[in-house]
């Protein structure tokens, strides 16, 4: 573990210079370049759409959330940015501060459909020290939020000295089951959460396909759950969707024999998940966040209250 994992800040930091990252959305498949720049004390995370006249600026706010239902998305002064939690759980596991992100298009770059790269890219531009004092929330007392029609739970629990998380997935899979992940400080981000990427099922693959959604997805950028029987018919429909040889599906039912990072990464995800909406509070968290079946819908009413 480095020396910029394992530091307990005390002052606010910045990067020490722009840095750029580029790639495909997910969803509306359009090639967009993300850029990292430095910026002043008590900034916090603020995205500005360039290509858009004027450039407006879209503060990281969970009061600027418009749409939650693919991931988050952002509106304020006309413009909007939309799947930017795998960028913030970055910034946020590497207790970055303050940075103004400038994107070319309207949606994050989803590269491999994890943080890792954001990770290598914000740290290739080093961290700046600045002279203001972080300011933390503290939870002053237990927080909870539950959606019991989804049997979503969550708390935050008050913890002094750091940022910690737990959590539940359950889908009723066979293939996928119940899943547990955990880190018990921030600074285990990095190496244990970070590089995990995102998962969907096979059927909820097959209707976002049909609707002519997850234009830039592929293969590589997402974990696909097979839960029901596929013919040879339909796996030479996606690999041909998704211009590949063929596709078939491991034994333990994942599309393709994509080797998962770890053996509960949908979960270590859903964490990564949580810890990016919740960057949306606008300053960094200290207590200990628990949840069962967490979803960005709920992460964002969660970082209101």
């Amino acid at each position: 573990m480095t020396n910029d994992q394992i530091r307990m800040n005390i002052k606010q930091r910045t990067i020490k210079a722009p840095v750029s990252i580029s790639g495909s959305g997910l969803h509306t498949g359009e090639k967009v370049t993300l850029t990292f720049n430095p910026a002043p004390e008590n900034h916090g995370y603020k995205f500005r759409r360039i290509d858009v006249e004027g450039m407006p600026i879209i503060d990281a706010d969970c009061d600027n959330v418009t749409d939650t239902s693919r991931g988050t998305t952002l509106s304020q002064n006309g413009a909007s940015v939309s799947t930017i939690e795998h960028v913030l759980a970055a910034l946020v596991g590497l207790e970055v501060d303050n940075v103004l992100i400038d994107m070319d298009g309207p949606e994050t770059p989803i590269m491999d459909g994890s943080s890792i790269q954001f990770v290598d890219a914000i740290r290739s531009a080093g961290f700046l020290e600045q002279e203001a004092d972080r300011e933390y929330y503290h939870i002053p007392y237990n927080i909870h939020y539950s959606e019991p029609d989804r049997k979503v739970e969550m708390v935050a629990m008050p913890l002094d000295d750091d940022y910690r998380f737990t959590c539940m997935v359950d889908y009723n899979s066979q293939v996928l089951g119940s899943q547990h992940a955990s880190i018990s400080s921030i600074t285990e981000f990095v190496d244990d959460i970070a590089s995990c990427r995102t998962f969907c099922f096979l059927h909820e693959l097959e209707m976002l396909l049909k609707h002519d959604l997850i234009k830039g997805g592929d293969l590589n950028n997402a974990i696909v759950v097979v839960d029901k029987e596929v013919d040879q018919e339909e796996l030479d429909h996606l690999a041909k969707l998704f211009n590949r040889k063929d596709i078939s599906v491991a034994p333990q039912g994942i599309l393709n024999n994509i080797e998962l990072r770890h053996q509960n990464e949908p979960a270590r995800h859903k964490l990564l998940d949580m810890i990016g909406d919740l960057a949306l509070v606008g300053v960094p968290l200290r207590g200990h966040i628990m949840a069962a079946r967490p979803g960005h819908a709920a992460n964002v009413a969660f970082a209101k209250r």
